[in-house]
């Protein structure tokens, strides 16, 4: 696998090798030896799957304190903008965020480290979304912040008042109005609960 570095040094894109012949295709989608050694040990313990049709916005969430996770994603079926967001309080990149297309074609994945808002968008008529989480789902830990923020200059690639979002993700406040202690502390070790 490649793992491709961005502007926010925590959160990489890994490119699978792929294997394709006339038969179709193969690949390791995931290897824990391979992804501590390059990307950095973390225990996954739960899958999920989401399937959406085009325009679905959800996000951008994230879990607080010992339930805070981080995610691997891939798109199995369609294709999707997926965004990290850093709310990490004192973190140089805070409020910054990464965007990349994954695809069933370009087989692109996503780490998301602790510390992020997470959230993506469907580009194609539909889509199924897996993910990977080191941490266990916790309702009680949620917490959220707006999809379109405007100090977080995201395009979500959907025309304006054509997006579709849950009555949860279209209550969620502006990152400027979430206080320390909803967010995250750059300082805090986030891998040590």
């Amino acid at each position: 696998m490649e793992v491709i570095r961005t502007d926010i040094p925590d959160v990489v894109i890994i490119r699978p090798r792929v294997f394709e012949d006339a038969r179709g295709y193969f690949y390791e989608s995931f290897s824990q030896r391979d992804f501590d050694a390059a990307v950095r040990p973390v225990r996954f313990v739960q899958d999920n799957e989401s399937k959406s049709s085009f325009g679905v916005v959800r996000g951008l969430h994230f879990q607080k304190g010992r339930d805070a996770q981080s995610k691997l994603i891939r798109v199995v079926r369609g294709r999707v903008l997926d965004v990290a967001v850093d709310v990490r309080v004192g973190s140089p990149t805070f409020g910054k965020h990464v965007e990349v297309e994954l695809s069933e074609d370009n087989k692109l994945q996503l780490f998301i480290p602790r510390g992020f808002a997470h959230g993506f968008s469907v580009l194609s008529e539909e889509a199924v979304f897996q993910y990977k989480c080191d941490n266990f789902y916790a309702p009680g830990s949620e917490g959220a912040i707006s999809f379109n923020d405007p100090d977080l200059g995201i395009d979500w690639r959907i025309p304006a008042g054509q997006e579709i979002l849950s009555e949860k993700d279209s209550r969620h406040p502006l990152l400027k109005d979430c206080s320390a202690e909803d967010l995250f502390d750059y300082n805090c070790d986030l891998y040590e609960f």
